[in-house]
């Protein structure tokens, strides 16, 4: 994904903004203790099981530092690594190598972080056939490495950004007077490629959507009983989404219910990242 023109087109940049946000002027410690032009190493450690995401992007941020930076992979993006396991060596500029190391560790360990609880939740749904979700709920201008890493970790990503297709929440609904008047709307307007999902907090709105044609119904915050009565009801006549606070504490309490999909916001808003540092930098 990100190593493709179209990559580097949407992910430079962010990776560019990260860096001046890191240095304004310029890096006074480095400057201080590199006075002249020198070639280091440096080893990329992982301190903590997991499952590896953003090994590009991480290159990437040197790259954009030092033309000449080269770098010597043990390990790819989906690798479940382990505490102590060496993932790369990275050869260039010694400033360059210094200047980058926290904005390439903090992509990574972010992405890492995501994919390893993506993947621990993913987990927990095999045996069904239940698609876990990401959601919008993601930090702002990092939308395309954080959903990259819930597909690492085994996931599948709900609609990118709001061009991406025809969601009605609550206010969409309040806004055109009731449920069936949304999906009516939204059939006259959207293009018929589009499917039309509707979200719904009681039985009332499940009747409502299901005579009005949604294609995909999304129980949001409905209880287990609740959601077991609308999934009967909508009988196979539309997809079935659940989402609302779900986490991998609760997740495998709803994989006997019958649903499609299931979505969850935990897995970029909440995710820990994984602990992964640059260290033993020496001279070459």
């Amino acid at each position: 994904m990100f190593d493709s023109i179209s990559g580097k087109l949407n992910v430079d940049p962010w990776l560019v903004s990260a860096l001046k946000e890191d240095v304004s002027s310029e890096d006074v410690t480095t400057n201080s203790v590199v006075r002249e032009a020198k070639r280091g190493c440096v080893d990329l450690i992982c301190k903590q099981d997991g499952v590896i995401c953003g090994l590009y992007v991480f290159q990437r941020v040197f790259e954009l530092l030092d033309e000449n930076v080269w770098f010597e992979m043990y390990a790819k993006d989906g690798d479940k690594a382990t505490s102590g396991q060496l993932l790369m060596t990275v050869t260039g500029d010694m400033k360059a190598l210094l200047i980058g190391e926290r904005t390439a560790l903090n992509y990574l360990q972010r992405m890492s972080g995501i994919a390893t609880y993506t993947n621990e939740i993913v987990t927990l749904l095999e045996g069904s056939k239940i698609r876990l979700l990401d959601t919008r709920k993601t930090t702002p201008n990092n939308r395309v490495f954080e959903k990259y890493a819930v597909k690492i970790g085994g996931g599948c990503n709900h609609r990118y950004n709001l061009s991406d297709g025809v969601l009605l929440k609550d206010n969409h609904i309040g806004a055109a007077g009731s449920v069936a008047k949304a999906v009516e709307m939204a059939k006259e307007y959207a293009p018929f490629v589009r499917k039309i999902e509707v979200e719904v907090e009681n039985m009332d709105m499940v009747k409502e959507a299901v005579e009005a044609g949604a294609d995909i119904i999304m129980l949001d915050n409905m209880t287990h009983e609740e959601m077991a009565e609308a999934v009967a009801y909508i009988n196979g006549r539309a997809e079935i989404e659940c989402s609302g606070n779900v986490t991998k504490e609760n997740i495998a309490k709803l994989t006997n219910l019958g649903v499609n999909y299931i979505s969850s916001g935990a897995l970029t808003h909440s995710a820990p990242i994984l602990d992964i540092s640059l260290k033993h930098l020496r001279e070459v």
